[in-house]
């Protein structure tokens, strides 16, 4: 069948974006939206035989690419380390070790959370489990409880950044770009992240002091120790997972396998040999994230192949690069567009939704591609913890089982969006904190 609407591309392209935002806007899922939208824009424009030979093609270029077997299996890996119970032995760790400084309890947080991001890759996931392991307790010892799901919502965000990262993945596919470039360029500002955090929390404690009950008391420093020999664990994942990437041992997308297979391995040790009540859930929890992911991809790919048919990119494209705007510019630009997008859509659509459009600029603008991943991958941190549908503050709200608003939780974690847009800055002002190290290592 011919083009069923004699219509100029570009005029069809804004029109099923239109359509798009008014699904997303009225409660459609992403991934049906972006599909739907996508099909519908493709039948529409250029007929039935071109949407049908998209339609069996782009799905399968997903699911069959090996490179996008990394995800379920990084995936894996976070949620057999969190049914292990290392997290709780590493939040243990860093509160018996921070106690004596106020505000313990969201510095214990904000450490252990960097510290779990480098084995769970999801941020909603770094969100859930702290929001569970720690809020109660928070409350019990009177610590804001504004304050208290603020930090633990703005901590799971480190695990974007910080390798091994589900949206350093996605970004590297999309993109083209090496993973492992990627896991290596999350190195500094990941840590320049849980450092800021951790200041920022200080500083506010100090001038509010009723944000946090007065010093704990003292620990002996044996079982300090103690305890920290319980985060082995945790510890051993990294040297398995980035030490063998980086050592050469096997490539970034066999990575996620050896971390499963690592994880899974302690929570069988710490499990006694016992697979019942733990092998099966994770199994089944790690299947239903993925394939939301993996829908989401695929409607993503088909709206995102739609836009570049109808020469929407290049019409984009053009029209800023015309503004000559220079790479600080077009930073900005892209900036303020992930923080409003931020607002309405979550962190994988929106990279998916926008990175059609800008990289072919960046490219032309001869912007660091690793570079602008860490930058897009801060905003996506931004938008994560930014109103209304930042995805980590109903993940937690909900964690919470109703002894949060969502009024509390959006007043908690403002002071840390300040932060992260510091963060931001400094990362856009100086590049080499994303460079330096993967120009060391690869």
């Amino acid at each position: 069948m011919d083009v069923w609407i004699d219509m100029d591309p570009i005029v069809l392209g804004l029109g099923c974006l239109g359509g798009l935002i008014a699904m997303l806007v009225i409660g459609v899922p992403v991934a049906v939206a972006m599909g739907l939208t996508g099909i519908a824009g493709m039948w529409l424009g250029f007929g039935e035989a071109f949407t049908f030979g998209q339609l069996r093609s782009l799905p399968f270029a997903i699911t069959g690419n090996y490179g996008y077997a990394v995800l379920p299996l990084f995936i894996l890996m976070g949620v057999f380390a969190q049914r292990s119970g290392i997290t709780t032995q590493l939040f243990h760790a860093a509160d018996l070790w921070l106690r004596r400084l106020r505000g313990s309890m969201y510095l214990a947080v904000i450490c252990a959370s960097g510290v779990f991001a480098a084995v769970s890759g999801s941020t909603v996931v770094n969100s859930v489990v702290f929001t569970r392991l720690a809020f109660p307790e928070m409350l019990r010892l009177g610590y804001s409880k504004r304050l208290s799901v603020g930090s633990i919502a703005a901590s799971g965000t480190f695990a974007a950044m910080i390798p091994p990262s589900i949206v350093m993945v996605v970004y590297a596919i999309v993109a083209e770009q090496s993973v492992g470039q990627l896991f290596l360029a999350g190195v500094f500002p990941g840590l320049l992240s849980i450092a800021a955090f951790s200041f920022g929390t200080l500083v506010l404690v100090r001038l509010r002091p009723e944000l946090a009950p007065q010093l704990g008391e003292q620990v002996p420093f044996r079982e300090k120790i103690q305890a920290a020999k319980g985060v082995w664990g945790v510890l051993l994942l990294v040297v398995i997972v980035l030490g063998g990437i980086y050592a050469g041992f096997f490539a970034p997308s066999a990575a996620g396998a050896v971390g499963a297979f690592g994880a899974a391995g302690i929570a069988l040790w710490r499990f006694r040999g016992r697979l019942t009540g733990w092998f099966g859930q994770s199994l089944a929890e790690a299947a239903s994230v993925s394939c939301i992911i993996f829908a989401i991809l695929i409607g993503g790919l088909i709206f995102s192949r739609f836009i570049v048919v109808t020469g929407m990119v290049d019409y984009i494209g053009s029209s800023i690069i015309a503004m000559e705007i220079g790479p600080i510019g077009f930073i900005i630009i892209v900036s303020i567009l992930y923080i409003i997008l931020g607002m309405v859509v979550d962190t994988v659509s929106m990279m998916l939704l926008t990175l059609p459009f800008l990289m072919p600029i960046a490219i032309h603008l001869d912007i660091n591609l690793i570079w602008f991943g860490i930058v897009i991958i801060k905003l996506a941190e931004i938008s994560a913890i930014t109103p209304p549908i930042g995805m980590n503050l109903f993940a937690v709200m909900s964690s919470t089982g109703g002894k949060v608003g969502y009024t509390d939780i959006v007043r908690g974690v403002i002071p840390f969006i300040v932060l992260e847009l510091m963060i931001l800055f400094a990362i856009i002002y100086f590049p080499v904190l994303s460079t330096w190290l993967p120009s060391k290592m690869f």
